[in-house]
């Protein structure tokens, strides 16, 4: 087959497929649709729909209508002119979606204390308990090939764009935090190889364990709790005033992600899972222990020295990686609990 005939067959596994628009899941997530289905050259700015005032900042519809928005940043969708990236009336609509998404997390989100140091924050992530209760101990112990599976198709959203959204944290800094940014980022991106990016390493995690692979490929079943975590991701790294909380954010990202993969790599390894599945997370148990020393002293430490009214944005992004990502374990533990699927679409 030739090259032309692989990239033009949709079933060919291994190339990349742009994303489709998912089906809408409310009003908000309909009218960002309508617009994007829309002529960008003849868009006008128009109200943002009352009902944004009413929904849930964390429900499917808001999330969702979100996504969208955002993913006119990263790869976008068929279809869907381009121009739409920087179009004033989509810009618009996302801003309402964000004042409405942010009240909730700085209502939800504890805030820095006065005086508060980020480095006693990282301190406390570090602490470990041996015995915990979240999904990546139950996997450990006790989790079951289908329960991996889920867990793997929640997590594609992000897995498949990571380091991505921290990536837009690079040009907004300085000095060694720039120059040690990068250099975690270069890690994340696979050192130069294009094989061992770690977007990749999942997507070839995603065939061995029998699900899709594509971009964005569980987008239009996969519920709220696994978007709001990528939501987030893409909201601290588009907003220059957010740059302090993506540096917090990766920060807790990398400190917390090498045990909670020693973890899951256990799991795998009892249940004599596929290889690539227990690499992905082997890459990460090594690669994310060396992370969180250059984060927390070279990068949020020069960071904070640079700029010390930066700490307490540091803080916040911090916490609200915790706080979603606690969102969606409770959401996963839940539905194990009573027996049933954390994501009935696999």
């Amino acid at each position: 087959m030739s090259a032309e005939a692989i990239a033009a067959d949709p079933t060919t596994p291994g190339v990349f497929r742009t994303p489709t628009l998912p089906p809408a899941r409310g009003p908000l997530s309909q009218a960002v649709i309508d617009l994007l289905s829309s002529d960008p050259e003849s868009a006008s700015v128009t109200d943002v729909p009352a009902v944004v005032h009413d929904a849930d900042p964390y429900g499917d519809d808001l999330q969702l209508a979100l996504y969208i928005a955002y993913e006119m940043h990263y790869v976008g969708f068929v279809e869907v002119d381009v121009a739409w990236e920087w179009q004033p009336a989509l810009l618009s609509l996302r801003a309402g979606l964000e004042r409405r998404f942010l009240d909730a997390l700085h209502r939800d989100v504890p805030a820095a204390a006065e005086n508060q140091s980020v480095q006693s924050e990282m301190d406390e992530l570090c602490i470990e308990d041996l015995d915990g209760d979240g999904a990546s101990y139950f996997l450990r112990d006790n989790g079951t090939w289908e329960q991996y599976r889920q867990m793997f198709a929640l997590r594609s959203l992000y897995h498949l764009k990571e380091a991505d959204p921290h990536a837009w944290a690079i040009p907004r800094l300085r000095g060694q935090a720039k120059a040690s940014f990068v250099a975690v980022e270069f890690d994340e991106f696979g050192g130069g190889r294009g094989r061992a990016v770690h977007q990749e390493l999942f997507a070839d995690l995603l065939r061995a364990s029998d699900l899709s692979a594509d971009y964005l490929g569980y987008l239009d079943t996969v519920p709220a709790a696994a978007l709001t975590p990528v939501n987030l991701m893409s909201l601290f790294g588009l907003h220059r005033r957010y740059r302090g909380a993506a540096v917090g954010h990766l920060a807790a990202t990398e400190i917390t992600s090498s045990p909670g993969s020693q973890r899951l790599l256990a799991g795998l390894e009892r249940l004599h899972a596929p290889e690539a599945c227990r690499h992905f997370y082997r890459e990460h148990v090594e690669a994310d222990a060396v992370h969180e020393q250059i984060l927390r002293t070279d990068v949020v430490g020069d960071l904070v020295r640079q700029d010390p009214s930066a700490e307490a944005d540091v803080i916040f992004g911090i916490r609200a990686f915790l706080f979603v990502e606690d969102a969606l374990e409770t959401h996963v533990m839940s539905a194990w609990e009573r027996g049933e699927s954390a994501f009935p679409g696999v």
